[in-house]
């Protein structure tokens, strides 16, 4: 979707692009930043201006804005991916806990969900309510930018997109559930 106001969005590693949506930006192969694993409807990658490792964002290769507008095939093909991607969370980077969101009011309006993984620093100097959410996410962009955390991000998002490469997350084709290899 193109508009007349483009967005100025800072990356997780701390560069500012210009663009009129990040998904579809994303889906022209403008933004490659994170890049894990995409499925006939759906792209998931490392969340594009938060440095937490495994914090994924699942968004539509189309534009439309609410879960509601999805297609039956849509439908179908997200829910298998999101419990793919979870199974390789916790199967690849150890994640044992994931808050799952959906904003329908973001600046861009292009359909995505959040899975944010808990790691322990974040319930021990945070607690565990979904409140917790917002001031994690500003306490990620003013202090994980570091150079060793931005590997740890980078470490996270190759090792997800490898358990796929290397179809360690796979389908079970005689039941249709996913399976772990």
């Amino acid at each position: 979707m193109k508009t007349d106001h483009p967005l100025e969005l800072t990356d997780y590693r701390g560069s500012v692009v210009s663009l009129d949506c990040l998904a579809c930006a994303r889906e022209r192969g403008e933004i490659t930043l994170g890049d894990i694993v995409r499925s006939e409807y759906f792209d998931a990658h490392q969340d594009f201006g938060i440095p937490i490792p495994g914090f994924i964002i699942v968004s539509s290769r189309r534009h439309f804005q609410s879960i509601d507008e999805c297609s039956d095939a849509e439908q179908a093909d997200l829910v298998r991916l999101l419990i793919r991607v979870r199974r390789a969370m916790r199967e690849t980077l150890g994640i044992g806990t994931v808050y799952l969101f959906q904003a329908e009011d973001t600046r861009h309006r292009h359909f995505h969900l959040w899975m944010i993984p808990r790691y322990s620093w974040m319930d021990e100097r945070f607690g565990t309510r979904v409140e917790s959410l917002r001031p994690i996410i500003e306490y990620s962009k003013e202090h994980l930018r570091t150079k060793e955390h931005l590997a740890e991000v980078e470490a996270a998002t190759t090792a997800l997109r490898n358990a796929f490469s290397s179809d360690r997350v796979a389908t079970d084709t005689c039941s249709g559930h996913e399976t772990a290899k």
